[in-house]
């Protein structure tokens, strides 16, 4: 099974695939260059994905109440990926988390997963190393 037959199975049977329960994947990251590619490589697996270059520009948007996951840089400038992650989860948004770094020691990933993230990668990753994760946050959420 491919998976983009996997990632729309989690989220129903074809009828039940409205805009209101399909998984988003929310992108945060300071790289353009990455963010738009890992935007276009949802969009070619037949995901929604919404991308935001900051976690302010993420926590001043207005998001839909959709199931999905969080994609987010450990790493940058103003909030970083880990507090972003605390703040959602005392708004009680409790959406699973992969994060991504390029800055990692031994320490970071264990750290990270402890604190509830779904996987963290360091880049550079393959898609199908992220798309796993995803995988395994849509069977979370």
């Amino acid at each position: 099974m491919s998976y983009r037959s996997r990632a729309l199975e989690q989220s129903g049977p074809a009828g039940d695939r409205t805009e209101a329960n399909r998984p988003l994947v929310i992108l945060v990251d300071d790289d353009d260059g990455l963010r738009e590619a890992l935007h276009e490589l949802m969009l070619s697996v037949g995901l929604d994905a919404i991308s935001f270059g900051s976690t302010r520009d993420l926590l001043e948007a207005e998001l839909p109440d959709r199931p999905g996951c969080l994609v987010a840089d450990v790493r940058m400038p103003g909030v970083s990926g880990l507090d972003l992650q605390h703040r959602l989860v005392e708004s009680g948004n409790t959406k699973p988390v992969v994060f991504i770094t390029a800055h990692a020691d031994e320490s970071v990933r264990p750290h990270l997963l402890g604190q509830g993230a779904v996987e963290c990668l360091l880049k550079p990753f393959s898609d199908t190393a992220l798309l796993g994760a995803l995988n395994a946050a849509f069977r979370e959420g």
